[in-house]
């Protein structure tokens, strides 16, 4: 057991060996991900106001800006091997990690609670169709536990549940946006001209910009904490073309996110011309009927579980995890992620679902440009690695807070709930420069960091000059040893 309270065996660096998530398994995976039943509801609000074509163009320029944005902080899991709550002890400090990373926390468990209501009511749905079954709150229960143990068993069990759901998937949405768009020419309403109120001038700008914002938010908390599935993706070593290193997140975050993530917006658009209701499982029940209503609704099932595990359980048990320390294992932090999921009663949420995504998303954007500006424009992707996963280090700041970045992040965060419609721009550029000027010029000048002033590529950089940073558990403290390129560097 470690003595470091940080030294958690769930948290250390994913050695190169052990990254086994292609660029194939990357997209299926997001494919799994993005069919979540929020991107519906940003669809059915945006088709209120504007045409489904401008709605289209604003969920792809929203999802290609975040994909970029995810793979840029992604690289610190990529390179490093590290996870969002370790690193975020380089921003925030040892201790100071906890409150960003445990608000993050609690917001993917809050999530997963929402996405289980919905993948429980097509589960009791079908089973009501089928067997007269009908009872709501065992199918939520039992869809919680499944979703939670295939989650406990590692990110390998999450990866072949995705490979399955993945082509079941993808065909079975193409079905259901035929029928919901057959549905809706029934009640003579053509999908792609058709606007319930429909908005001109300045109106018309925000609530095209409401649409970006809230395809930003829902995936923002996301991008924060990337890394904590990058980690995991494979990688060359020896990659210096930061394009090159990252292509398996560019296959999942800029490609197959954006396409599938506009498809699911199309849906839900395309469900509320139809029926006048985004839940698509709500349509589904009114348009469809018999084995191809039993169907669709297995999707939804497959939908939400395969994003629940991937983009809600691994981030919030990873940060669980981090607040317990060693006494916290990765299982017992899903476990808890769960349980927070359930007791939040996530069926009162769905109705407010878009003013969260505006607040929330700004929130975690300020986090957002707090890393990039620390990874990327402070540390130039150098990072003690060492010092993360030491009490006394270098990160200890003041009493365990670095307070750029907590300064940084309640300027983002009040900015962007200030301005809510461009809500994840303003919180990403108020708390990046902020933390930039602070940091820079007031913090690291009082606490040094090595690898600022010291940046050498051979002791800071990762898998890019072929180090693998590994851990040793036993010891509190040994020395850092700088290592020739291609070499494992033992700490």
């Amino acid at each position: 057991m470690a003595k470091n309270y940080l030294k958690s065996p769930d948290l250390l660096p994913i050695p190169h060996s052990k990254k086994n998530i292609g660029s194939l398994g990357f997209a299926l995976i997001w494919v799994g991900m993005a069919v979540v039943l929020a991107a519906f509801a940003i669809g059915g609000s945006g088709v209120r106001e504007l045409p489904l074509g401008w709605v289209v163009i604003a969920t792809i320029i929203a999802s290609i800006a975040l994909g970029l944005l995810m793979t840029l902080t992604g690289d610190i899991g990529v390179e490093h091997g590290l996870s969002f709550p370790v690193y975020m002890r380089a921003p925030f400090g040892t201790v100071g990690t906890h409150i960003p990373s445990v608000v993050r926390g609690f917001v993917a468990s809050c999530w997963f609670g929402v996405n289980t209501y919905f993948g429980a009511a097509a589960m009791n749905a079908i089973l009501a169709t089928l067997f007269g079954f009908n009872n709501m709150f065992v199918c939520f229960f039992i869809f919680a536990v499944l979703q939670i143990v295939n989650t406990a068993l590692g990110m390998k069990a999450i990866e072949r549940f995705a490979d399955l759901a993945a082509p079941v998937i993808i065909i079975i949405s193409g079905w259901m946006y035929f029928t919901l768009s057959d549905q809706a020419l029934q009640e003579g309403r053509n999908v792609w001209s058709w606007v319930e109120s429909p908005a001109t001038g300045g109106a018309a700008v925000t609530a095209f910009m409401v649409v970006i914002m809230s395809n930003m938010g829902f995936w923002g908390t996301l991008a924060a904490d990337m890394p904590s599935l990058s980690r995991f993706v494979k990688a060359p070593k020896l990659e210096r073309n930061w394009f090159k290193r990252n292509k398996s997140q560019i296959a999942g975050n800029v490609i197959a996110y954006p396409i599938v993530q506009t498809f699911m917006v199309v849906i839900g658009a395309v469900s509320y011309i139809a029926v006048t209701n985004f839940d698509p499982v709500v349509a589904l029940q009114e348009s469809a009927t018999g084995i191809v209503l039993g169907i669709l609704l297995i999707m939804i099932v497959f939908a939400q579980w395969s994003t629940n595990t991937s983009a809600n359980l691994i981030p919030a048990a990873t940060i669980f995890s981090n607040v317990g320390g060693p006494k916290v294992p990765f299982w017992a932090g899903v476990a808890v992620a769960g349980f927070i999921g359930i007791v939040v009663q996530p069926w009162s949420l769905f109705g407010v679902i878009i003013g969260i995504l505006l607040i929330v998303g700004g929130i975690l954007a300020a986090i957002c440009g707090i890393l990039i500006a620390d990874y990327y424009l402070i540390r130039k992707r150098r990072v003690n690695v060492r010092d993360l996963y030491e009490s006394e280090g270098q990160f200890k700041y003041f009493k365990g807070v670095n307070l750029a970045g907590f300064i940084a992040w309640i300027i983002g965060g009040a900015a962007a709930v200030a301005l809510k419609d461009y809500s994840f721009i303003v919180g990403f550029a108020a708390g990046g420069i902020t933390y930039y000027v602070l940091a820079k010029y007031w913090w690291f000048k009082i606490y040094v960091q090595a690898e600022i002033a010291d940046p050498d590529d051979a002791k800071y950089l990762g898998i890019s000059v072929g180090n693998d940073w590994t851990i040793d558990l036993e010891e509190e403290s040994v020395p850092n040893v700088a290592i020739v390129p291609g070499q494992t560097e033992h700490i």
